[in-house]
C-alpha cells in the first residue's frame, strides 16, 4: 500500500505460446501506476506476448472512494470477442473486486482472477483515505463465479494475520502463500515477478517468490 521510489525492471521477452488473452490489470492505494511494479512489469511482458492488457489508473488512487472506483471498474469489464479474460488486482483492489462480488456478481464477466496481498479490515479502516473500503464488506454476500486465487506474502505489514484468515478461509479461496513477501509490493523488492507471468498464461502454475 506505500509507494516506494520508482526502478525500472529488467526487460525480459518470450515467445507467444498461448492463445491471446485479455488481462485486466487493478492497482492499490497510492498506486500511480509506476514502472517498478511488478505489475507495470507485468503489463509490458503480457503486451509483447501478444496479450490484450487494460491497466486503468484508477480515481483519485490517494483518496479513493469506493463508488468511484466500483464505477471505474465497470467500465473496463465489457467481454472482448474471444478469448480468456483475466483480473489480477492488488491491494486495496482486491477488496474492490470483493465489493463487486457482492453486490453485482453477474456483472462480472471474467474467467478467472487473481487476488494479490489484500490488507485485513481492521488496517483499512484504520486509514482515513480508505476505511470505506472496509465498511459494509459482507463475505457471505461475495459470489465467485470464476475460480479465484489468493497469493499473499508472510509477514504482510498490511495483514499481519495473514490474508487467508480474513478472506482464503471464509471465501474457501485456492491460494499461494509466498515468503517472506511482505506486501508483494516495491518496498518488498516485487518488480519482475516471473511466476505472476507464468499464471497469466497456465493457471495451474503455483504463484513462488520472485
Amino acid at each position: 500500500m506505500t509507494t516506494a521510489p520508482q526502478t525500472t525492471a529488467p526487460q525480459t521477452t518470450a515467445p507467444q505460446t498461448t492463445a491471446p488473452k485479455t488481462f485486466l490489470i487493478l492497482h492499490g492505494f497510492q498506486n500511480h501506476r509506476p514502472e517498478g511494479h511488478w505489475q507495470h512489469w507485468l503489463a509490458g511482458r503480457l503486451r509483447e506476448r501478444g496479450h490484450q492488457v487494460r491497466y486503468p489508473q484508477l480515481p483519485e488512487p490517494d483518496a479513493p472512494v469506493l463508488a468511484g472506483w466500483l464505477d471505474a471498474l465497470r467500465t473496463h469489464l465489457h467481454r472482448p470477442g474471444n478469448g480468456e479474460f483475466v483480473v489480477v488486482a492488488h491491494s486495496l483492489s482486491v477488496l474492490l473486486w470483493l465489493h463487486a462480488a457482492s453486490r453485482t456478481p453477474d456483472d462480472l464477466p471474467v474467467d478467472r482472477v487473481l487476488l494479490v496481498a489484500p490488507p485485513s479490515p481492521a488496517v483499512t479502516a484504520s486509514f482515513r483515505e480508505i476505511a470505506g473500503f472496509a465498511e459494509g464488506l459482507d463475505l457471505d454476500a461475495v459470489r465467485l463465479k470464476a475460480p479465484v486465487r489468493l497469493v499473499y506474502g508472510g509477514g504482510d505489514p498490511y495483514c499481519p494475520e495473514g490474508a487467508a484468515v480474513h478472506y482464503g478461509d471464509p471465501l474457501s479461496l485456492d491460494r499461494d502463500l509466498v515468503l517472506p513477501g511482505g506486501h508483494l509490493d516495491m518496498h518488498a523488492g516485487y518488480g519482475e515477478w516471473p511466476s505472476v507471468l507464468e499464471w497469466c498464461e497456465n493457471p495451474s502454475v503455483r504463484l513462488r517468490a520472485r
